[in-house]
């Protein structure tokens, strides 16, 4: 049986953000990029997170901490990103694990299109 997404939507990974990473598909809005960066943390994509932050904020370069396990997404609420709009917002909280303890990250994340994709600008 394939392996759910770890974005939180009800698809198989390879269906759903794995096309993303993989580079088969665009995000189409901002929520949608969010979920597929926090996959990316979830399955370890590095080079998935660096493509798709924007130039003008990407680090050089990302080392992800393998002592943490991403588990849960939870979007508590977006403003604009969507096909019509060129800058949008996502809120949300992430769940994970850390060395057997349980821990949450919330950010309200803005989001912009470059070049006509959707890029993440950094944590408002």
């Amino acid at each position: 049986m394939p392996r759910t997404c770890p974005c939180g939507l009800p698809a198989p990974y390879d269906d759903c953000c794995g096309r993303l990473h993989r580079g088969e598909a665009a995000a189409t809005t901002a929520e949608r990029l969010m979920r597929s960066r926090f996959s990316a943390f979830g399955v370890g994509d590095a080079a998935y997170l660096l493509r798709t932050w924007h130039p003008a904020a990407r680090p050089a370069r990302l080392d992800l901490d393998r002592k943490v396990r991403w588990e849960r997404l939870e979007v508590l609420e977006t403003t604009g990103g969507s096909v019509v709009h060129t800058e949008g917002t996502v809120h949300f909280r992430a769940h994970y694990v850390e060395r057997g303890r349980p821990g949450e990250l919330e950010e309200n994340s803005r989001f912009v299109r470059l070049d006509g994709r959707w890029v993440y600008a950094g944590a408002l």
